[in-house]
């Protein structure tokens, strides 16, 4: 693999200790994504800004990039949503110690590094065009929109790695940039209508609940769409493709609506496109049963809009709706409605007087944030209402443990005005457990020696440890305690369980691409395990693993997921490249 001589000065520390980093990683990412090429990017947009998803482990991290004054971006970069409206503490009440000189902390570090600070977790939505080219984008629902909707290309990058090309201009071409990469693998139709905002998000959401754990995906659920309206305004496909990025898809087409269609796909039947996995049938029961399912069920303490952050065409149909009642003489008390947006949406809606309206009815605009990285005051809020499943997906993870119902922004407007539509006790939060969480471990006997790779950044090292295992992907951020490093999915083969001091063995990352920060805010503070082994190419592990040299290996000549048990005592050791892992003693039970 040539590497750019560019590149290779960086390398080799020639513009300081920062961009050497960065370009360790991007050539760490290239060799274990098996990339022959780099490939130049346009622009990037970084996340893990807000102090509840980066924690710790960002703030360390971030610190140590900025003491090198030389190293800044090199290429146009933005910067993903914070945790709170610096301007509207009051109104938001967050109780956390510290929590605005900590997230000014970040964001000041961001900017330092030359990064705007635009925080907007909807990069696509701004007021310039953001046109073709590469991008490197680290926010998972402008992922799934760019490359679903527009002529731009990214992966699904971690906050890190789109850091890392931000600050070198380089990126290992590789997933997404390949053609031959972008194409469907899960055919969906859709027999229902589709009036309703939620109901494009009710969608993406579902159709990622379909996943089975047998299909192969390497790239993410990436469905076509059928039996949508021919017609969809910015917001409907906003609110698909975000949802979607729920399970990770990174793009998706809708017949009539994408720009191009797959030229395998049009026919639209299953054996027509050989990488397709499965097909669904979307009904107006489906539909119907997921509002069923996701209705406030008890006393709603808060309604928030906007997740991803409004669009001006969101915030214009929640003034639309907040009118209505307005015209009835009525008022919402106690700013029970929270409008989370872009600063520049935010200025757009303020001069149509879209604003003005929804502030003068009782309701809080929010800017530069966003329902998911908020830090809830849990003496005044433990029940929210939103309309967005991507609110819901996270509001009820580990990042805030809250239970949240979804309805139309007409129906979350009415329960904004009138407490009394949702009465009775506030909901607990329920333990979810996805189809995804199957496992198919059997327990292992005799001896195993397998040969495996490294980092180019890795030299040499020999870790023994005990194994744990587990052959279902780990999500970092929500379902991994940042600081006790134990495992806090319900369903999943390890909950309940430490990651600190092992050798943790599993497939990949999921989840939020902010997963780096949390794995290293766990090894920072010695709650991480003392090596890590992916089966596949890991976006959201490497890339702390190669910043903190923490012993790393993939790419082994069989799954290690299946050929190793959880407590058996094994030696890691890397040499010439190479990886060995080797079991010295097996567990008994």
């Amino acid at each position: 693999m040539a590497i750019p001589q560019s590149l290779q000065s960086m390398l080799i520390g020639d513009e300081g200790s920062t961009r050497q980093k960065a370009a360790r990683l991007v050539v760490d990412l290239a060799n274990s994504a098996g990339a022959s090429e780099f490939i130049e990017v346009n622009h990037a947009h970084v996340s893990g800004v807000s102090v509840i998803t980066g924690g710790h482990g960002l703030r360390r991290f971030l610190s140590d990039l900025s003491d090198d004054e030389s190293g800044v971006v090199k290429i146009p970069t933005s910067l993903n949503a914070s945790g709170c409206d610096k301007d509207k503490m009051d109104e938001m009440q967050i109780d956390w110690p510290d929590f605005l000189k900590q997230q000014f902390e970040i964001i000041v570090a961001y900017e330092k590094l030359g990064i705007e600070a635009t925080l907007s977790c909807t990069p696509y939505d701004r007021k310039q065009d953001i046109g073709g080219g590469i991008a490197s984008w680290a926010e998972s629902n402008a992922v799934c929109f760019s490359n679903s909707w527009t002529s731009m290309i990214t992966n699904r990058e971690s906050g890190l790695s789109a850091l890392a090309t931000a600050l070198t201009g380089f990126a290992p071409k590789w997933g997404l940039h390949l053609e031959e990469n972008r194409q469907p693998n899960i055919i969906v139709n859709v027999e229902c209508k589709m009036d309703e905002l939620t109901d494009w998000s009710i969608l993406g959401d579902w159709i990622g609940k379909q996943v089975k754990p047998s299909w192969s995906l390497p790239w993410g659920p990436m469905p076509i769409i059928y039996g949508l309206p021919k017609k969809a305004s910015f917001a409907r496909k906003k609110a698909l493709t975000a949802a979607a990025a729920n399970y990770g898809s990174p793009m998706l087409w809708a017949e009539g609506l994408s720009p191009e269609m797959p030229s395998t796909a049009e026919s639209g039947k299953a054996n027509s496109m050989a990488s397709i996995q499965g097909e669904l049938i979307f009904t107006e029961s489906d539909l119907r049963q997921r509002y069923e399912d996701l209705a406030p069920k008890g006393e709603v303490d808060l309604v928030v809009i906007g997740c991803p952050q409004a669009s001006l065409e969101e915030i214009r149909m929640t003034a639309a709706a907040v009118s209505n009642h307005m015209e009835l003489g009525k008022r919402i008390p106690n700013q029970r409605l929270w409008v989370f947006t872009s600063g520049e949406n935010g200025e757009l809606a303020e001069a149509d007087g879209s604003l003005a309206l929804l502030e003068e009815a009782g309701a809080v605009i929010l800017r530069d944030t966003c329902p998911e990285v908020t830090p809830y005051n849990r003496k005044l809020f433990n029940h929210l209402l939103t309309n967005s499943l991507k609110a819901e997906h996270y509001l009820t993870s580990g990042l805030n443990r809250m239970p949240t119902s979804v309805a139309s922004i007409v129906d979350c407007v009415r329960h904004a005005f009138d407490p009394s539509l949702a009465t009775g006790t506030r909901p607990v939060l329920e333990s979810k457990s996805s189809p995804s969480h199957a496992s198919g471990k059997t327990l292992q006997s005799g001896e195993l020696s397998i040969i495996g790779t490294s980092l180019p950044s890795q030299d040499k090292w020999s870790v023994t440890g005990r194994a744990m295992v587990t052959d279902v992907p780990i999500t970092y951020l929500g379902y991994v305690n940042r600081d006790s490093g134990v495992i806090e999915e319900y369903g999943h083969p390890l909950d309940g369980q430490a990651i600190e001091d092992t050798i943790l063995i599993y497939p990949k990352g999921s989840g939020s691409t902010v997963a780096p920060f949390v794995l290293m805010g766990l090894i920072y503070t010695g709650k991480g395990p003392k090596a890590i082994i992916n089966r596949d190419v890991c976006p959201l592990t490497l890339p702390a693993c190669s910043l903190l040299g923490v012993p790393y290996g993939h790419g082994f000549e069989s799954d290690p997921c299946m050929q190793v048990n959880s407590g058996d005592l094994v030696e890691m050791s890397l040499v010439a490249g190479k990886v060995k892992l080797v079991i010295l003693e097996r567990a008994t039970e």
